[in-house]
């Protein structure tokens, strides 16, 4: 498996919590530390055990529309990744940025930020992709 489909796991594993509500899962998927988190519209959510909180806030929600992902990007740094991507919300579009950190053999998230999407993304041809 490459680095790429690992992230790509990863990244999914993250939607996949938020989607089920999956709390532990949720927590397989952060990082241990460093833990940053915009939640649209919400102020900035800094350390793991607040970061893992509001997801818990918001996935309690009976109400809580499902989140899914599509259009991923994959930036690697050394071991950093981040994962550019649009999430689907009740009809609206939100652009996301994720960024995971190597940790052993896993990629751990560090970093959520996603915010609303005013015009639909513009994909850049497939030559162009960072990686």
């Amino acid at each position: 498996m490459t680095s790429e489909d690992e992230i790509l796991r990863a990244n999914a594993a993250y939607y996949r919590a938020f989607r089920t509500g999956d709390d532990a899962l949720m927590g397989r998927v952060w990082n241990d530390s460093d833990a940053a988190c915009l939640h649209p519209g919400w102020p900035p959510i800094i350390g793991r055990a607040e970061v893992l909180a509001s997801y818990r806030r918001i996935m309690s929600n009976p109400d809580q529309p499902p989140v899914t992902c599509h259009d991923e990007e994959i930036i690697i740094t050394g071991d950093v990744a981040r994962v550019v991507c649009v999430e689907s919300v009740a009809g609206a579009q939100l652009i996301a940025t994720n960024i995971f950190l190597r940790t052993g053999a896993d990629w751990r998230m560090i970093h959520h930020h996603a915010s609303l999407l005013s015009a639909p993304p513009r994909r850049a041809p497939a030559s162009s992709k960072l990686n």
